[in-house]
Formats: C-alpha cells, structure tokens, sequence
C-alpha cells in the first residue's frame, strides 16, 4: 500500500465534535447526529464527508491506546460560515504535507489499515508523523461496512530532519 503525497491547503469545515476513546467509540452517534442536520449547512462545497481526529500534542502513537483520549469530527468542508446551523461548529483546518492512503474494505476492519501506516510504512519512510489533525474522506465510493467500500485516508507528514 503506497500513498500519494500531497499537499493541501486551508479548508472551512463544518460539523459536529466529540472527545470519546476507542473503547468507548461513539462515532456511530456522532455521524447520526451530523447527518439529521447536514441538509441545513449552507455553501457546501462537494458531497464528500469528512471524517476528523485530532490527537493531543504530545501524543506518541507507539503509546496509543483503546482508552487514548482525541476529539473526533464528522464534517463537510464549505466556502464560507455564512449561516452556520446552531447544533453545528466550525473548523479551520490547517493546510499542510499528507500522506493519503486508498482505503478498499468495510470501515470496521480498519484497524490493521492503521496498524500498517503507523508501524510499517512511516517507520520506513523519509516523513514523521506531523501534529496536525488526520482526517478520512467519504465520497460516492464510501458503502460503510461493505467490503467493496472506498475512502481516502489522509496522515499528516513531515521530511523526517
């Protein structure tokens, strides 16, 4: 599995947060919740949906764990926060050096996905993990649980010094 690597810029999102674990995931909760009020979000930019984890700064991924604390994001990235829905918040999302993985399979056998990039390939590569938020795009391939199911799996890089 070779990413791309990529460089974006800037984004305005908007969505809803959660601070959870993965022993107490509640993505499912957070992304249904997002989904009753995404048709009131106004200058959508695309129909892609936005998967984000911030982790603390001082976090060190060999020390993850299930109980590891982070702020997840279920989100669409918009051209401006004119009329911004109440049950929603905005995020200005920092632009930045990425490595994108094409993730095919259902979303509940992630894990050995992250397992690779974390283990095998950053070690291995000329980059580091950056303190940037790491985000998953959705698009019209995305089937959730489906093994046929596509996303894009977005880890932010830096030239190891």
């Amino acid at each position: 599995m070779t990413p791309q690597i990529r460089s974006i810029t800037e984004k305005k999102l908007v969505g809803k947060r959660i601070r959870m674990t993965l022993s107490a995931n509640q993505t499912a909760g957070l992304w249904q919740s997002f989904m009753s009020w995404r048709k009131n979000i106004r200058n959508k930019l695309n129909s892609e949906l936005i998967s984000i984890e911030v982790y603390d700064q001082n976090l060190n991924f060999k020390d993850f764990n299930p109980t590891t604390e982070f702020e997840k994001w279920a989100a669409i990235e918009v051209s401006a926060y004119d009329e911004i829905p109440k049950e929603m918040e905005t995020l200005n999302f920092p632009g930045g050096l990425y490595a994108v993985f094409k993730y095919v399979g259902a979303a509940n056998n992630f894990a050995s996905t992250f397992q690779y990039i974390f283990g095998t390939w950053l070690p291995e590569s000329e980059y580091t993990l950056d303190n940037r938020p790491h985000f998953e795009v959705m698009g019209e391939k995305y089937k959730g649980n489906d093994p046929t199911s596509e996303e894009d799996i977005w880890i932010p890089i830096k030239i190891k010094q």
